[in-house]
């Protein structure tokens, strides 16, 4: 190559008239290799874009998007013994799911499978696999309500609280059977049904047997307020002796408007120092709550619930009395009766009678209405 066209190659020197070369100038060939460049870069920023797009769909889809078809809020109740499959099914059976996929990834990236907490926790059709993987690894649960009822024995209100929540009743009974733990919250077998105030409470579905105790007793404290316990001092009764009364007027009344002059015929007797010749306490030492007629030797029973034989209130509550019970004997009606009988009209109510001659004709109206009807 000569000196010339070497000149040329590089791009210093117009080339001369008439002469021909094969070689572009150094600046077009970069502005051809800057152009290819230029090609190449767009074309790797779209590809990055196209991905990134998809990859962006990829996450919302999975992480935040509304998976659950479902038009309204559901639950699942995680339980001791479930692991990661059968929360996954749980979940899958409840909010129907388009994919699991999304919190398939959140559980294993924050190792969910060893920190499963139970409860009872929601679904929202507005939720996203996130919100949801979250609330069920921080225990994010929701309340239920628990219902006490109105029942006759500890046994009943174990069972209807293992209805309902987490716990098994035999946990429950095992733990209200237990003697020193009932000692130490301040009552004995026979007292242990005054603990209970019968309502709707609102609590956490995976609670303990312990921690179901610890809030009966708060519930308990909540209810004999400064006004009721001065009531119950009024009337010369505890709070126990109290729930003791009212569980005789709820067994032998069902009618709420009526319960006040039950209970205030019962105070009456008391103050007078009168067996209080109860019939529900009868059954309650038979143990026989079917029966619907008390026979002379049925009163014979020995035993401290018969209020035939010993004066005063029973041991303890014959049956866990409502709030209404409560009240219609810290707010019991006054008046002069000392004896009642039911009516002869099976209307559930009862005649009241200052005299025991007046009870007698009552009672014996009774009585044959109860043999008219061959009731035995």
């Amino acid at each position: 190559m000569t000196f010339a066209r070497f000149f040329l190659f590089l791009g210093g020197q117009k080339k001369q008239k008439g002469e021909k070369t094969g070689y572009l100038p150094i600046f077009a060939q970069k502005s051809t290799m800057d152009k290819r460049k230029r090609n190449i870069l767009i074309s790797i920023v779209v590809v990055l874009a196209i991905a990134g797009v998809i990859g962006t769909g990829n996450i919302y889809y999975l992480f935040f998007s509304r998976p659950f078809q479902i038009s309204d809020i559901t639950y699942i109740y995680i339980d001791r013994d479930d692991n990661l499959d059968s929360v996954y099914l749980k979940i899958t059976e409840v909010g129907h799911p388009k994919s699991m996929k999304g919190f398939e990834i959140l559980a294993q990236k924050n190792d969910y499978a060893q920190h499963i907490k139970t409860g009872k926790y929601a679904i929202k059709p507005s939720d996203n696999m996130r919100y949801l993987e979250r609330r069920l690894s921080m225990g994010y649960q929701t309340p239920v309500r628990l219902t006490i009822g109105s029942v006759r024995t500890i046994d009943r209100i174990a069972r209807n609280a293992s209805n309902q929540l987490m716990i098994d009743s035999a946990e429950i009974a095992q733990l209200l059977a237990d003697t020193s733990f009932i000692h130490r919250i301040g009552y004995t077998k026979e007292t242990l049904p005054a603990l209970f105030i019968p309502n709707t409470y609102e609590v956490y579905w995976n609670m303990s047997a312990e921690k179901f105790i610890e809030r009966m007793l708060k519930e308990h404290k909540s209810f004999w307020n400064e006004k009721r316990l001065k009531q119950a001092e009024a009337i010369g009764l505890t709070p126990t002796e109290v729930a003791t009364l009212a569980s005789i007027v709820e067994e032998e009344t069902a009618v709420n408007a009526e319960k006040p002059m039950v209970a205030g015929l019962y105070i009456n007797r008391l103050k007078r120092g009168m067996l209080l010749q109860a019939d529900p306490t009868v059954k309650f030492s038979l143990q026989d709550f079917g029966l619907r007629r008390i026979l002379y030797k049925h009163l014979e029973v020995n035993s401290p619930y018969n209020t035939y034989k010993y004066a005063g209130l029973p041991p303890g509550p014959i049956r866990i009395p409502s709030i209404q019970g409560l009240e219609s004997v810290l707010n019991h009606a006054h008046h002069n009766y000392l004896y009642m009988c039911a009516k002869e009209d099976f209307s559930g109510t009862h005649n009241f009678a200052v005299t025991s001659a007046q009870h007698a004709a009552n009672a014996r109206r009774y009585q044959q209405a109860l043999n008219r009807r061959n009731i035995k």
